[in-house]
């Protein structure tokens, strides 16, 4: 049986980034916030201390930090001819669990998106022309532009005290910056983190080649900094802990060491973990949110009511809850039609590992995030009209770690066991090196998620199921990517180098990257988005719907920042706008 608690103003699904960011912004509106969380609570001190926080078994090989199929989980097939099968172990992508949620075990890379990603249809189309391209590319303009999010991504960025160096302050290029930025209000919080040998290697190549290297933005700190809300996160110490691990030190930027000790501490906020919302609930007129039902770990029912729903979770659990919850219209693939699970897009990822003879690299010196890039092959930074293909991404050497189970690389044709192979790895350790490219991915008509007609999970709630692969145009991306990344590579001056472009078909079992992106996205009107530009769901006013899923296509960037910055800007027009007049805030 259902038990119903007393109606709170918010409650919000998920506490993650985008759900600390919305508890603390609108509790310092004055409103009352329940935030619900499937996962424990999880902080520095008790849940990954330095005694034991760089565990490579227990994080990376054993995914201690992340959900547990068993729990939930998803189908995957890559096209519709095929029957979706259930993942039973995670591989291609890793799903949050507990507070924090990504913010907790990502690697920090914290970019912000081109303006021209932003209106990407338009832009191409007016550059290259309809025809040029892909006949079931359904890529789409956000609804907002560069400049609406700039002074969100400024805040976000100095929430997390994100360690850079600005290439484009106010419209005048900076050197040593990223010369292809957007105009930025002011400088990075905090300087660059410094390079060690491979990403100094790099930027020497690459400016002897004519481009343009610049320091990878952080959020794993180059010095102490105090951010706004009085919150102080230490220097990182280089200890290459990052993806796949929480920070031991405080020096990552994360919802524990930016924003959960000032939000904690505010009366009207109350956080319950452990806690899954099964559904969103909604009043008779199917028009307006009521609330949600849980289920806590002793698996009692609740309702929860409240005027105002945020779905905060990560971004596949966000569509599946809107399709069990019966909101929107689903995606049809076949008619072209609905908008919940439409345009669903990953990250297309790809290296060049290098062996050199005379250079020692010390790999075990490294951060999620440092590295030294070049952009100059990102989004529509160069001509793509040769090439038959569009996007693009950063590329450069990106030192994250140096951990012994999984950074054991060995030239092609090396024994993969045996006294031969230990040679190898004795040999390459220390002489080895990878460079990475980091692409954009489209979207597509035959892309998409959905509920699987099979498979439920504890709760007899039906699965979700995801359909896609990678197309031609993102394959010839990926391949244009890693050759002039071998370029740069090959003036580094190796013995052996050796391209590993992505190839498909996409595998759902091999870690890429857990970029998923889309399923209830953003746009200027209904028929072809879920969400307006204030990320409120067109159907239902009271319901905002936060974080990767309301991206139309995912560009050469990590997600996060955009991620943050559009929280920001949600929450900015939820106390601004929606409060003085609850309701739509854009009239169609």
């Amino acid at each position: 049986m259902t038990r119903k608690l007393p109606a709170t103003d918010v409650v919000i699904v998920g506490l993650g980034w985008t759900g600390s960011i919305l508890a603390h912004e609108l509790t310092g509106a004055g409103l009352n916030v329940v935030a619900i969380e499937r996962g424990p609570w999880r902080d520095t001190a008790t849940d990954f201390p330095p005694a034991y926080a760089q565990d490579e078994l227990r994080y990376r090989i054993r995914h201690d930090l992340f959900l547990r199929p068993e729990q939930l989980t998803m189908t995957f097939r890559n096209n519709a001819s095929q029957t979706a099968l259930p993942i039973r172990s995670w591989g291609s992508f890793m799903p949050p669990n507990g507070v924090g949620g990504g913010g907790v075990h990502w690697n920090a890379e914290t970019w912000r998106f081109l303006p021209s990603d932003f209106e990407l249809r338009t832009h191409l189309v007016g550059r290259y022309g309809e025809k040029f391209l892909p006949e079931d590319m359904t890529i789409q303009d956000w609804g907002i532009t560069y400049d609406d999010l700039e002074p969100h991504y400024d805040k976000f960025e100095y929430l997390c005290g994100t360690s850079g160096k600005a290439g484009n302050i106010k419209g005048r290029i900076q050197a040593g910056g990223n010369p292809f930025e957007g105009a930025r209000s002011r400088e990075y919080p905090t300087p660059p983190q410094k390079q060690p040998y491979g990403p100094t290697l790099f930027a020497q190549a690459a400016q002897e080649m004519g481009y343009k290297p610049f320091p990878q933005p952080s959020g794993n700190l180059s010095q102490a900094y105090t951010n706004p809300l009085g919150v102080t996160i230490g220097p990182c110490t280089y200890c290459g802990f990052c993806e796949w691990f929480g920070c031991g030190n405080y020096s990552k930027a994360s919802p524990q060491t930016t924003i959960l000790p000032a939000l904690i501490r505010r009366p009207n906020f109350e956080a319950r973990t452990q806690c899954e919302v099964s559904k969103i609930n909604l009043d008779k007129s199917g028009k307006r949110a009521s609330g949600v039902t849980y289920v806590d770990s002793s698996g009692n029912e609740w309702e929860q009511p409240a005027d105002l729903v945020l779905l905060c979770a990560f971004q596949l659990f966000n569509v599946q809850l809107l399709l069990t919850s019966g909101i929107g219209k689903p995606y049809d693939p076949r008619a072209g039609e609905g908008v919940i699970g439409r345009n669903y897009s990953y990250q297309v990822t790809s290296s060049v590992g290098a062996f050199f003879d005379d250079k020692i690299f010390n790999p075990f010196i490294a951060s999620g995030s440092i590295g030294m890039c070049i952009d100059e092959f990102n989004g529509d930074n160069f001509d793509h009209g040769p090439h038959g293909f569009v996007g693009g991404g950063y590329m450069g050497a990106v030192q994250t770690n140096g951990r012994p189970i999984q950074t054991a690389r060995t030239p092609r044709a090396t024994p993969r066991w045996g006294a031969e192979w230990k040679k190898a790895v004795a040999k390459s350790y220390l002489r080895s090196y990878e460079t990475v490219t980091h692409g954009s991915c489209y979207s597509y008509r035959d892309a998409y998620l959905d509920l699987d007609p099979t498979y439920t999970d504890r709760f007899g709630r039906k699965l979700m199921r995801l359909t896609f692969d990678f197309h031609d145009n993102e394959l010839k991306m990926s391949t244009y990517l890693t050759d002039r990344l071998a370029e740069v590579a090959q003036k580094m001056g190796p013995r052996q180098l050796e391209k590993h472009p992505r190839r498909g078909p996409y595998d759902v079992t091999v870690y890429q990257t857990t970029h998923t992106c889309g399923g209830a996205i953003m746009g200027a009107e209904p028929k072809t988005s879920a969400l307006n530009r204030y990320l409120q769901s067109w159907d239902v006013p009271n319901l905002f719907v936060m974080g990767a899923t309301a991206f139309p296509q995912n560009p050469g960037y990590n997600p996060t920042d955009t991620v943050g910055a559009l929280a920001y800007w949600a929450a900015d027009a939820i106390v601004n706008r929606y409060l003085k007049s609850p309701g739509p805030l854009v009239q169609i």
